[in-house]
């Protein structure tokens, strides 16, 4: 049975998302009109501003002409007392002549400050930054003064942000209390609201309580809610009927349940109304369903497979008993055989179908399993000994004139000859490492794990420094786990052999070990080409290659990934691999700890 998802109660799926509508309604609001605010206020002081510059233009723009930096230092420091904003004045070269605050000897190039360009340009600059000169965050409004002969000068007024923020802090903090306010009204009513949407929902549950004890006779009170009301009227009147047809039901299964509970096939009795009339623990169990909660259910309801269920529906067409195979998907994947026929009354009117289940799963595996390995093992050997026999007949009946061809032959026959040395010895390794399992031969000792993943990594340092791919270890001194330190060794071994062949020349193989939720993750992560998610179901069966012609090329047997899950299982484990094309794969060991 399918474990029932922890609920929450319907008051509280209500009332947290209208209280976050609300609030999230009441933040957005109170920022935007912050925001606006504002927004609104930095426009009318620089507008303010741009007044006041075209106020001062007039008295500023006789001494710019003429050069008279003191009067236009004096003018600047005596306009901006009157006004009470910075007024400075700066060349078309950026030099600041006049300047109410500071001393303008002092004062840096203005030539690249935004607003000033906008103004060398004809327009009228606005800026808003912080000021180094004043420590504090200032707007800027900047105007032409006067035509040099080197460009414009310009006029920049200026005012404290500072104090526009002060000002505005009034403001939100005012808004902030109505917000709050608001929140806790509209708190209440929310409350109010759900408590008065769900209350008869949980009437109608406390009913269907009822109904699943038995007591289908129970009518459920009517709220006065016209939809709930009318559920209501709904579920006592399936709660009526159901009891009706399962007095019947109990009173057949009855009759029945001693013969189908001895049967090992499953036997499943489907009337005309497509609903069983009785299963015994056998057909159950294979439909994965408690065998007294789904009599008189609808089998569209029990039975998920549509290939068992156009069966079904085929049976009621046909007089005549039918036969097939099917898979059945559930927990895990099962294959049956079924044989269905008519299923007669007293009077021999048809009353519904009989079906049998045979499960030939084991059977099929077995089967599939040995044509497979009998089919993978004649396909492995068939081309190493192909090439030998060929190569061999060669030498034998035309061998080149050369001695240089001669070796080349006797090169390949070597190789392939290895070749059918490594297939041999990992079936012969596999097959030790299933029989050793199986009879509980395999010994585990706690063991430190370094030093077993720091031989594995010295095992295949070689041909890693051929290729140029750098390996790292991740594992601490004293991580510990009850391991044959042999297999485990050779079962890390394969997965950096693996990991080398795949990684491009220059890569990262990484090797980590720690301890995960109880348990001992073992992990070899490679920066290689990765391998598509359709492969990786498979990649674990013998002699499955994910590129058939460069794994041969690359001296794979397509039995390492075997090796290793057979090693992780005689341990208690279990692998796993994630992979992504083009980024690399991440194989896994999972160990008891």
């Amino acid at each position: 049975m399918v474990r029932a998802l922890k609920r929450r109660p319907l008051l509280w799926q209500l009332f947290p998302p209208f209280l976050l509508v609300i609030l999230l309604s009441l933040v957005l609001v109170t920022g935007y009109s912050g925001r606006s605010v504002r927004h609104f206020s930095l426009d009318k002081t620089a507008a303010d501003l741009a007044a006041q510059g075209h106020l001062l233009v007039d008295r500023l723009v006789e001494p710019v002409r003429t050069g008279d930096r003191t009067a236009v230092q004096e003018l600047c420091r005596r306009l901006g007392e009157v006004s009470g904003n910075r007024v400075t004045v700066i060349l078309p070269s950026g030099e600041v002549i006049g300047d109410s605050r500071e001393d303008p000897a002092h004062m840096d190039n203005h030539a690249g400050r935004p607003e000033i360009r906008t103004a060398y340009a004809g327009g009228i600059g606005r800026s808003t930054r912080y000021s180094h000169t004043l420590n504090q965050r200032m707007l800027y409004v900047a105007l032409p003064l006067a035509e040099l002969s080197g460009g414009r000068a310009v006029l920049r007024t200026s005012v404290s942000v500072s104090d526009l923020d002060d000002a505005l802090r009034s403001v939100y903090v005012g808004t902030a209390l109505a917000g709050v306010l608001v929140l806790l009204l509209a708190t209440a009513l929310s409350y109010w609201l759900s408590r008065r949407i769900s209350s008869p929902l949980v009437a109608l549950r406390e009913g269907a309580e009822r109904f699943a004890r038995g007591e289908l006779q129970h009518s459920l009170p009517a709220p006065d809610s016209k939809e709930i009301g009318e559920l209501a009227d709904v579920m006592t009147e399936m709660a009526h009927q159901l009891d009706d047809r399962l007095q019947t039901v109990v009173g057949q299964r009855n009759e029945l349940e001693a013969v189908l509970a001895g049967m090992v096939e499953g036997v499943l009795a489907v009337d005309l109304d497509m609903r069983l009339r009785s299963i015994n623990r056998a057909g159950a169990a294979l439909l994965e369903s408690d065998q007294h909660s789904i009599i008189g259910m609808s089998v569209y309801e029990v039975i998920r497979n549509a290939d068992l269920l156009q069966l079904i529906d085929n049976a009621f067409a046909c007089d005549d008993p039918i036969a097939t195979d099917i898979v059945l998907h559930g927990a895990q994947e099962r294959l049956l055989q079924v044989q269905a026929t008519t299923l007669q009354g007293q009077g021999g009117e048809r009353v519904g179908s009989l079906l049998v289940l045979h499960d030939v799963t084991r059977l099929r595996r077995l089967e599939r399993v040995r044509q497979d390995f009998v089919a993978n093992v004649s396909h492995e050997l068939r081309t190493p000994i192909t090439t030998i026999k060929g190569f061999v007949e060669t030498l034998l009946d035309d061998p080149p004139d050369a001695a240089e061809g001669r070796q080349r032959f006797l090169r390949i026959i070597a190789e392939h000859a290895d070749r059918l040395d490594a297939i041999i010895n990992d079936l012969l390794c596999l097959s030790s490492i299933e029989q050793d399992a199986k009879q509980a031969r395999i010994e585990l000792a706690s063991t430190v794990l370094r030093p077993i993943l720091t031989a594995a990594l010295e095992s295949c340092a070689p041909r890693a420094a051929s290729r140029d791919i750098g390996m790292e270890l991740d594992c601490r001194e004293t991580l510990r786990a009850d391991v044959n330190a042999r297999l485990l060794e050779q079962a890390v071994v394969n997965l950096l052999d693996n990991a080398i062949k795949y990684s491009s020349d220059g890569g990262q193989v990484n090797v980590f070990a720690r301890r995960v939720d109880g348990r001992i993750h073992v992990s070899i992560q490679d920066d290689g080409c990765g391998i598509a998610s359709e492969h990786l179901p498979r990649l674990w069966e013998r002699f499955y290659r994910v590129d058939k012609a460069r794994s041969r090329r690359l001296g794979g047997t397509g039995l390492g990934l075997a090796i290793v899950k057979h090693i992780a299982q005689a341990h208690g484990g279990n692998v796993d691999v994630e992979s992504e094309p083009g980024i690399g794969s991440t194989f896994s060991i999972y160990l008891p700890g």
